[in-house]
């Protein structure tokens, strides 16, 4: 039946296992002749029971002419394509040949059989079944019993039955080869895509490998920056403040010097102290290790120590406490919120002229929360600067530190009436 588009001959795999494509590539090279020549061969020894001289006549002429066009059709056919005018010709040559032959000798059927196979590769869609009929026809009157035509009324209804009977299985088969053939295309069609598919994900990968590259380029450049602005905040907390404690107590010294030794001598050990923990807090910023504070003691003790030495500083009351149940935190947890409170500590010292701070941190289930407040002289928000990520170490500094931890910062504030800043960052607990 319709073996599809086999006629090119298929290498050979690296086994030397020869495929079913160049199987039939070599029956439709060499079968028309050995058919021919067998179909010829029996006729002649049939020749003197049933056929008559005419006929024998007419397969002597039919024969070489039957030949011939094999021989032209051998050549002619690795020259053009399938289902070409040319191979329409040969098809219907051949068939009409064999139909001939087949009515001067049935045994001349066994050439005529080739239509079964070739017509799907000879003929186009349109005519694919009539060449199958063609040949049923010729096959079922070869079978009758008495060749074509048939003799007697028996032979027409045994021509009938079996060209029915042939008729069938080709169209049966005929549907099974369409179905194979849309199958066949289907899996062509789907080959294309998956190969333009491969085309496309290779020319994706190819892009996102340019943009990893380009990401890790941007990830760098952030990481620097990003790095940056953490020790310019870090220096901002620790050696700029720790300079102005220092600077706030020499000038007290040199005040106080020649009157009260004592308390100048005081006074230039809490500078000399101040000096100290400045270094150590910058060589830590550095390195980015925790805050000196956080070494020894947890975060409210901590804040304890930094609340009641920035009191003692500045001769201002600050009271501090701690509500809720206290639990071990994250050091990078508990170094963003100490930082807040010694930024919001220093904004009081410098600039709210308060007489009280209150300080209190709060363990709320999955969250911890920092309030400052003082009843200072306060200020107006609006004449605050814009708030921007990329500068700014005051008030502006400390949403920067608790964005970096999934934190907030908020601050209330009025001219006359205090300032109140928050602080509000997850309680993540500490792996060790």
């Amino acid at each position: 039946m319709d073996t599809g588009d086999t006629a090119e001959t298929a290498e050979a795999s690296t086994t030397g296992a020869t495929t079913a494509a160049q199987w039939w590539e070599r029956f439709f090279r060499y079968g028309p002749y050995g058919l021919l020549g067998l179909a010829t061969a029996v006729s002649a020894v049939s020749a003197d029971l049933i056929m008559s001289r005419s006929n024998v006549y007419a397969v002597v002429a039919l024969v070489p002419v039957a030949l011939v066009l094999q021989l032209w059709w051998g050549r002619a056919r690795r020259k053009v394509p399938p289902r070409s005018q040319a191979a329409q010709f040969y098809f219907v040559a051949r068939t009409s040949l064999a139909f001939a032959l087949t009515w001067c000798n049935p045994f001349f059927s066994m050439f005529a059989v080739l239509g079964y196979f070739d017509a799907g590769r000879l003929l186009p869609d349109r005519a694919f079944r009539a060449g199958l009929l063609a040949t049923a026809v010729i096959m079922a009157g070869s079978q009758s019993g008495s060749g074509l035509p048939p003799e007697s009324f028996t032979n027409w209804i045994a021509f009938g039955i079996l060209l029915a009977l042939h008729a069938t299985i080709t169209m049966v088969f005929a549907q099974i080869g369409d179905r194979e053939a849309e199958q066949n295309r289907a899996q062509v069609d789907t080959i294309a895509e998956l190969e333009s598919a491969n085309a496309r994900l290779e020319q994706a990968l190819a892009e996102n490998a340019g943009l990893h590259a380009q990401l890790l380029v941007q990830a760098r450049e952030a990481g620097v920056a990003d790095e940056r602005r953490r020790l310019a905040a870090e220096i901002h907390d620790t050696l700029a403040q720790g300079l102005t404690g220092i600077i706030a107590q020499l000038q007290v010294v040199t005040s106080v010097a020649d009157n009260d030794p004592a308390l100048a001598r005081q006074h230039l050990d809490r500078a000399a102290a101040l000096a100290r923990h400045s270094l150590g807090e910058a060589r830590r910023s550095v390195h980015n290790l925790v805050p000196a504070a956080l070494e020894h003691d947890d975060l409210p003790g901590a804040l304890k120590k930094t609340v009641t030495g920035w009191a003692e500083r500045h001769g201002v009351r600050a009271d501090f406490t701690v509500t809720g149940t206290v639990e071990p935190i994250h050091d990078e947890i508990g170094a963003t919120l100490l930082r807040i409170a010694e930024e919001a500590l220093a904004n009081v010292g410098r600039h709210a002229g308060a007489s009280r701070v209150g300080i209190t941190l709060s363990f709320m289930g999955d969250e911890i929360t920092l309030d400052v407040r003082d009843d200072g002289r306060g200020f107006d928000p609006a004449a605050l600067p814009p708030y921007n990520r990329a500068g700014g170490f005051g008030l502006g500094g400390m949403r920067p530190r608790a964005e970096r931890v999934a934190g907030t910062v908020e601050v209330e504030t009025e001219p006359g009436d205090g300032t109140a800043v928050s602080a509000r960052v997850p309680l993540v607990q500490n792996s060790g």
